[in-house]
């Protein structure tokens, strides 16, 4: 078991949800973030170590080589804006 990191912010799910990618910066930085709802402690957020970190890493690069999903030529704007007339 790895051990616990020196520093430890806690935050409400919202914030959790509003600031993810500071609080990701933060974990990755060795802080560990215990995210509660109402309150309580339901996740902890803390870096990724050795093997793991690697295989997270070769996940978010295959993730990126993916071809991005297309809408057949049919422009998002126009599908937002139609039901706004």
């Amino acid at each position: 078991m790895a051990p616990r990191p020196a520093k430890s912010t806690t935050v409400g799910s919202f914030e959790a949800k509003t600031h993810l990618a500071a609080l990701i910066d933060r974990a990755a930085a060795g802080e560990e973030v215990i995210i509660t709802r109402r309150g309580k402690p339901v996740a902890r957020l803390v870096a990724m170590e050795g093997e793991a970190d690697a295989d997270a890493r070769e996940a978010v690069e295959r993730l990126r080589a993916m071809p991005r999903p297309t809408l057949g030529g049919i422009d998002w704007r126009e599908l937002r804006d139609e039901g706004r007339e």
